[in-house]
């Protein structure tokens, strides 16, 4: 008997486009592989929306396609809570999800908002645990990690009136929550990427700065820890002629249709031995740090000799399913769901001697004795 996988795309984000196409392709890929399949669409309002199966990107241009139907969301306690849809003259059904694709790219869809909201309906979800999730989209802080681990990475600070570089420019400015490739500029001085602050709307949450070398190239890897931890081919990205960095347009929208699985790339990258095996050992590291589940990206850049983690992607475009030619890719997404059903997430426990400490309490009036003026 076939398993049900819900694929959620789509989402308030930035990225809302790019993952349509993804979630369309992971449709298409799960049910060649025999999964019974159904979508989720999460429409830049904030709505929600089953659509029918089947549907083609251009069906997406004005919103929601035809025939889709609007389900709510209930959380409680209840059997009935979850994603409700009208049936007819019988009310509302709850919808079987069964498990949770998410094809979200950036927003709350990629960094731990639906990891949580799943994980509070019960239902197993891909993109790793929320934990996890938020800390692949937060740029300083993985950043961050990356130092205090001695993980070779760029110098990657805050950008705040309040606080200046440690290094001089130029400077790649990025927002501190965005995608790997929206909103990134180079610039010259540290008061430029301060007005970024307010002029870039991909800024206004926060951003970062690290310095900027023409000698670095790009290079990516994919890995995944379903069923257990491997990685794929590692590709070299072609940045346009004249690229200061491989931005969206170049990953996105130089590629045709599909988007970034035919974007220019050297796949394999033609690269020496020593630094494919230390991408490959860099790989491993940045999952043991962060707890990132499933399928991922990481980003590196390089000088050829040199290679420094970049950036991770915990749901990344087109699922990354191209650097995996020589893979089932059906396997890899049910591999990826399979995994979600077992995989260790943030469960409720036992209180330590539960209700010691509310008999051993006593009244709570008297506890407010020293915590300021009482009106």
């Amino acid at each position: 008997m076939s398993q049900t996988v819900t694929v959620v795309f789509g989402g308030p984000s930035a990225e809302h486009d790019i993952s349509i196409l993804t979630g369309l392709q992971c449709e298409r890929v799960l049910q060649r592989a025999g999964a019974q399949v159904q979508c989720l669409y999460w429409d830049r309002g904030g709505r929600w929306h089953a659509v029918p199966p089947q549907t083609e990107a251009r069906d997406y241009l004005d919103g929601a396609p035809a025939k889709a139907q609007k389900v709510e969301l209930r959380i409680g306690a209840g059997a009935e809570d979850g994603f409700q849809m009208k049936a007819g003259f019988r009310g509302t059904k709850t919808l079987d999800l069964g498990s949770v694709l998410l094809a979200l790219h950036g927003g709350a869809g990629e960094s731990g908002g639906t990891q949580a909201l799943f994980e509070l309906l019960g239902v197993p979800a891909t993109g790793s645990s929320p934990a996890a999730a938020a800390l692949g989209m937060d740029k300083l802080a993985f950043g961050a990690l990356m130092a205090d681990a001695g993980v070779p990475t760029l110098r990657r600070e805050i950008v705040s009136p309040d606080f200046r570089p440690s290094f001089d420019g130029p400077y790649i400015v990025k927002p501190r929550f965005g995608g790997s490739s929206i909103g990134i500029e180079v610039v010259d001085d540290y008061d430029t990427a301060l007005a970024l602050l307010k002029s870039s709307l991909h800024m206004r949450a926060g951003a970062v700065v690290e310095p900027y070398r023409d000698d670095l190239w790009d290079l990516n890897i994919s890995f995944t820890t379903a069923p257990q931890f491997k990685t794929s081919l590692i590709e070299k990205p072609l940045r346009k002629e004249g690229g200061a960095i491989y931005d969206y347009a170049g990953k996105y929208m130089g590629g045709g249709a599909d988007g970034m699985t035919s974007a220019p790339r050297e796949l394999p990258a033609q690269i020496d031995p020593a630094l494919e095996a230390q991408a490959r050992e860099l790989a491993r590291q940045v999952q043991q740090l962060t707890g990132l589940t499933g399928i991922n990206r990481l980003d590196f850049l390089t000088d050829g000799t040199d290679i420094y983690v970049n950036e991770v992607n915990s749901i990344p475009g087109a699922m990354a399913l191209y650097l995996w030619p020589d893979e089932d890719p059906g396997k890899l997404l049910l591999a990826m769901v399979e995994e979600a059903k077992t995989a260790n997430r943030r469960m409720p426990t036992a209180s330590f001697e539960e209700g010691a400490a509310l008999r051993a309490a006593g009244g709570i009036s008297g506890k407010l004795t020293g915590l300021g003026p009482q009106r």
